[in-house]
C-alpha cells in the first residue's frame, strides 16, 4: 500500500468512527430525553401557601406525580407582588426539573417596571384555570342591572368607589377595562385599595364602597349569605357557578372581558419532547375527575388551553393589560 493510500485509509477509519461516535451520542441523548424525568420534579408557586394558586398547584402536582413516576414537590416562593417567584420559574434550568404555575400577573408586571419578565420569558405549557371578574353590588343596592350601574357611573363621576384589591391589581384593572371600553374615563371611579377581594367585600357589606369587580368565586360566600349581588361577568359565557349572572355583554353589550387565570410554564428553552411530555401530563390531570371535583369544590372556573393557546391567550392578556394600565396612569 502507497503511503497515499494508507493516509485515505486512516481518514476513512477516522471518519466511520466519527460517524459512530456521533451516532451513539444522538442515540444517548435519546435515550436521556426518553428517561425524563428520572428525579423529583419542583413546581414553583409565586403566591403564599394555602391561597388559591397554591392549592391548584398542590392539587395538579399530586395527580401528576401519578403520571409520571416522579415526585412533585410544590414550593412556595412569595415576594414582590409575584416578582420573586415568576423570577424563579423563569431563571431556572431549562431541564423540565423545575416548573411553575404562573399567574395574570405576568401581564401586568413588566408595564409597571416591577420587573424585565413578560409572558415570553417561558415555555408555555397548559392553561388550566380562568376565574373571569364579575361585578357585584350590596344586595340591598338600588341598581338591579348593568345599565344602571353605567347610567349612574356617567351622571355623578366621583360619587362612587370600588375596592377588591390593591393599586393596579387584576380586579382594579378589570373595573378600569371595563369602564374605558364604554367610553367612561376609569378615573370617574376611585379605586380603594385593599389587600384582597374578601376586605373589598367586607368594606362593600358595610358600605364603604359601591362596586367590588372580583371573581364569583371570591364572593361566592356573601352571595349565598344573601349580603352581595352579582350584575354581570366579565367573559364570553355565563359561569357553572352562577348561571343566572348575565355575561358583561348580555348586560350592556360590552365584549370586555378578563379575570385571574393560571397555567402551568417552564424555562424558556425547554426541549421539546419534554415539553410535550409535560402537556400531556397536565392535560391528563385536568381531564380526570380529581380536579374537575376539585375545582368544582372551590368555584374555579376551568379553562384549558394548550401550549399553543396558552402562549396565544397571554399574549391577547398581555396587550390588554399595557392598554388599560396605560388609560389610568400606571403603566412606565
Amino acid at each position: 500500500m502507497s503511503r497515499s493510500e494508507s493516509k485515505v485509509s486512516r481518514l476513512s477509519t477516522l471518519a466511520r468512527r466519527t460517524v459512530l461516535g456521533l451516532s451513539l451520542a444522538a442515540a444517548a441523548g435519546g435515550a436521556f430525553a426518553q428517561k425524563w424525568p428520572d428525579r423529583p420534579i419542583t413546581l414553583v408557586v409565586p403566591w403564599g401557601a394555602g391561597g388559591g394558586t397554591d392549592a391548584v398547584a398542590r392539587m395538579l402536582g399530586s395527580l401528576m406525580e401519578k403520571d409520571l413516576g416522579q415526585p412533585v414537590n410544590v414550593v412556595n416562593r412569595t415576594g414582590g407582588s409575584g416578582v420573586v417567584g415568576h423570577s424563579a420559574i423563569a431563571s431556572a434550568a431549562p431541564d423540565g426539573y423545575t416548573i411553575g404555575l404562573i399567574t395574570v400577573e405576568i401581564t401586568m408586571m413588566h408595564h409597571q417596571k416591577l420587573t424585565e419578565l413578560n409572558p415570553t420569558s417561558y415555555t408555555p405549557i397548559a392553561l388550566v384555570n380562568l376565574d373571569p371578574a364579575g361585578f357585584q353590588v350590596r344586595a340591598d343596592s338600588s341598581y338591579k342591572n348593568m345599565n344602571d350601574v353605567m347610567s349612574a357611573i356617567k351622571a355623578n363621576p366621583g360619587k362612587f368607589k370600588a375596592s377588591g384589591t390593591g393599586q393596579g391589581g387584576i380586579w382594579h384593572l378589570a373595573l378600569a377595562g371595563m369602564l374605558r371600553d364604554a367610553k367612561i374615563d376609569p378615573a370617574t371611579v376611585p379605586w380603594v385599595p385593599s389587600n384582597g377581594a374578601a376586605p373589598g367585600l367586607q368594606d362593600l357589606v358595610a358600605g364603604g364602597v359601591e362596586f367590588v369587580p372580583c371573581s364569583l368565586p371570591e364572593a361566592r360566600s356573601l352571595i349565598d349569605a344573601g349580603k352581595v349581588r352579582s350584575l354581570a361577568v366579565m367573559d364570553s359565557q355565563r359561569s357553572a357557578l352562577f348561571p343566572n349572572v348575565p355575561t358583561l355583554k348580555e348586560a350592556t353589550g360590552s365584549s370586555w372581558g378578563t379575570g385571574a387565570w393560571r397555567g402551568i410554564a417552564a424555562p424558556k428553552g425547554l426541549p421539546a419532547d419534554v415539553a410535550a411530555r409535560l402537556e400531556a401530563s397536565v392535560k391528563k390531570a385536568y381531564d380526570s375527575k380529581e380536579y374537575k371535583d376539585f375545582m368544582a369544590q372551590r368555584g374555579f372556573g376551568m379553562l384549558w388551553g394548550n401550549s399553543g393557546d396558552f402562549a396565544r391567550f397571554m399574549a391577547k392578556g398581555d396587550a390588554d393589560m399595557k392598554a388599560v394600565m396605560t388609560a389610568v396612569g400606571l403603566a412606565k
